[in-house]
């Protein structure tokens, strides 16, 4: 769509040129007066405003990312505890078509309950792995495991490698894992000389290659926002930046001894802005530092925060999603984390789903032979714009506060994360925001799912000396998931699943459509709706309803239903014996005589699942 003449296309040459007006004008004529902004236009948790049609932007350029046609990196993660079993994981990956390996600590940000202890031997981990034969390695680490990337670096030097011949990434991540645990162990001023010191020493030992990463997981686990993550980890970059330079390093090199990591998650068209924004904001950073730009190291891992216990299969396509979003973004190297992740450790089926679902993107659907494959499109550069002008509003208020170490230090950045948070807890507990398998079309019927035999791990927490307000992690699905815990529960000790029983008015093209919501909705929480063709009269319908073993009831009919016999069939479920009672929609004028007449909720979209699935459970104790 443009503002002048049709593209020259051949087969657009015999239709009239369109414009953007044209289309508008079009679009406000079906929404029959209703505000285009309304009805066309919607938001992002940053306040970012998504039209429903973009034109072109042909004067954009593509962003300077991997080489044109270059792969990223497919990484595999090793976290099992055991050094034994996370060396067969590594060399399995590795067989199966990976060429990268995140070495996992447990206790960091990304280890979920696993990882590597402290103890472990990284000989024995990667042992048979060859290390110069073009693997990648990135460490993920928390405070309790820094040393197991030292211990890599020794163990080159057993091997004989050279630290310029194989391409790894050490991770530190200081900053981050202090807003992760919750404090500094010796002081946020500690923070640059203490970076600037380890940096000199390992430089001064051959090794040239990132040292610390900016890690925008953390946000994103903890519910922040896209501009927000951005705004973390360009601060992070620019506190390393400072702290290298005051240990002598030039600016130069110093930004070579940095990489980002950012979480991927399913909304694809935020997911690939927030990757080629990402660059855009470090370019603008090196331009005020007098540097020519040059690509920065982007490592992505898909969100943990949109995964689901139930219905795991699920994850599959989210991943998927994520993945490939990363890779149009321009990430440099991806990890998927295997769809049976929230349930436990996961086995080797898992991890193959992991790998394969890259190995198809890139060869099956080769979507890395193209450099920025959306630059130009409307959307893409529109989004990556506002996303960089919401993202740099932020960074400068953190810099305004001190920089990175101070802002989180004076809880500036989880302040503004907790906000967003609480938003999109509502957007899922009201289904807003859609999750399949937990708060969207459930399965209570699943099958269940593999996974390893291995305990979870804690690490002990370090002394603090500087208590900071932490960035606690989430999964959107988890209050979803306690309903559905209670539902297992009972269904171990009685043998069936709470009930719902649909007691629907009228004809079926009245009961159709709202008993189908109801079944979704009251499921999401484990309660079992019990289906029925509809009733002859309210006698069998109350004779259904004793003979169902059901506690809970919803009322399900069209508006002409509920008004002509709503509040008869209400008085008689509570009669029959009814200990819950719902409607299926909104109630309008009639809410007070309703509501008199014993429902306690009406169910509708929009409504918070959440509360009255609890009351609902409160009903059923």
């Amino acid at each position: 769509m443009t503002d002048g003449p049709a593209d020259d296309l051949p087969l657009a040459a015999g239709f009239p040129a369109a414009t953007y007006e044209q289309w508008r004008r079009l679009a406000e004529a079906v929404i029959k007066g209703a505000r285009f902004e309304d009805r066309l236009q919607s938001r992002t948790a940053d306040g970012l405003v998504i039209d429903p049609l973009y034109r072109r932007a042909p004067e954009a350029s593509p962003i300077a990312a991997r080489q044109p046609g270059a792969r990223w990196q497919v990484m595999a993660r090793v976290d099992h505890p055991d050094p034994a079993a996370a060396n067969a994981q590594a060399l399995e990956d590795l067989a199966g078509g990976a060429n990268g390996l995140v070495l996992v600590g447990a206790g960091a940000v990304g280890a979920q309950g696993f990882g590597l202890l402290p103890d472990a031997s990284i000989e024995a981990v990667l042992a048979g792995v060859q290390l110069d034969a073009g693997i990648a390695i990135e460490f993920d680490l928390s405070p309790q495991t820094t040393h197991l990337a030292l211990m890599f670096a020794g163990l080159l030097a057993k091997r004989g490698v050279a630290a310029d011949a194989i391409d790894f990434r050490f991770g530190f991540d200081p900053l981050g894992a202090a807003v992760f645990n919750g404090g500094y162990p010796d002081g946020w001023q500690q923070f640059g000389p203490a970076t600037a010191r380890l940096a000199r020493e390992l430089s001064e030992a051959g090794f040239n290659c990132p040292l610390t990463v900016a890690d925008g997981r953390i946000v994103h686990g903890a519910g922040g926002t896209e501009a927000q993550e951005l705004a973390y980890v360009i601060s992070v970059a620019i506190a390393s930046l400072r702290a290298f330079e005051a240990g002598g390093i030039a600016l130069d090199d110093a930004r070579r001894m940095i990489f980002f990591r950012l979480a991927a998650d399913a909304d694809q068209f935020l997911t690939v802005a927030k990757f080629r924004a990402l660059r855009k904001l470090w370019r603008r950073v090196e331009e005020s530092c007098g540097l020519v730009p040059a690509p920065a190291f982007v490592s992505a891992e898909t969100a943990w925060r949109t995964m689901t216990r139930h219905d795991p299969a699920t994850n599959i396509l989210r991943a998927t999603i994520a993945a490939f979003s990363a890779g149009i973004g321009g990430a440099d190297a991806i990890a998927v984390i295997p769809f049976t992740a929230a349930r436990g450790l996961p086995d080797g089926f898992a991890r193959r789903v992991a790998r394969n679902t890259q190995l198809v993107i890139l060869d099956e659907a080769h979507v890395a032979r193209v450099a920025d494959p959306t630059a130009g499109t409307g959307w893409s550069e529109h989004l990556t714009d506002q996303l960089c002008r919401a993202a740099w509003t932020l960074f400068r208020e953190i810099e305004a506060a001190g920089g990175a170490a101070a802002a989180l230090a004076a809880g500036l950045i989880q302040r503004k994360v907790a906000a967003a948070r609480a938003e999109l807890e509502t957007a899922v507990a009201t289904r807003r925001h859609a999750l399949i398998g937990a708060n969207e079309f459930p399965d209570l019927g699943e099958a269940p799912v593999a996974v390893l035999d291995v305990a979870r791990v804690s690490m002990p927490p370090l002394p603090v000396a500087v208590p900071v307000m932490p960035l606690s992690q989430m999964r959107l699905a988890a209050p979803f998931e306690a309903l559905r815990d209670r539902s297992d529960r009972l269904l171990a000790q009685t043998g069936a699943r709470p009930k719902l029983f649909l007691a629907n008015l009228g004809a079926s093209a009245d009961f159709t459509a709202p008993a189908a919501f109801a079944r979704n909705v009251f499921g999401t929480g484990g309660i079992d709706a019990l289906d029925n063709a509809g009733f002859a009269d309210r006698d069998a319908m109350i004779a259904a309803f004793k003979a169902s073993g059901a506690r809970l009831a919803c009322l399900c009919g069209s508006n002409e239903a509920y008004a002509r016999e709503g509040v008869a069939a209400a008085k008689a479920l509570r009669a029959a014996g009814v200990r819950g009672l719902y409607l299926a929609g909104e109630p309008g004028e009639r809410e007070a005589e309703l509501r008199a007449a014993g429902v306690e909720a009406f169910i509708h979209a929009g409504s918070d699942a959440i509360m009255f699935l609890q009351a609902a459970y409160r009903r059923l104790e």
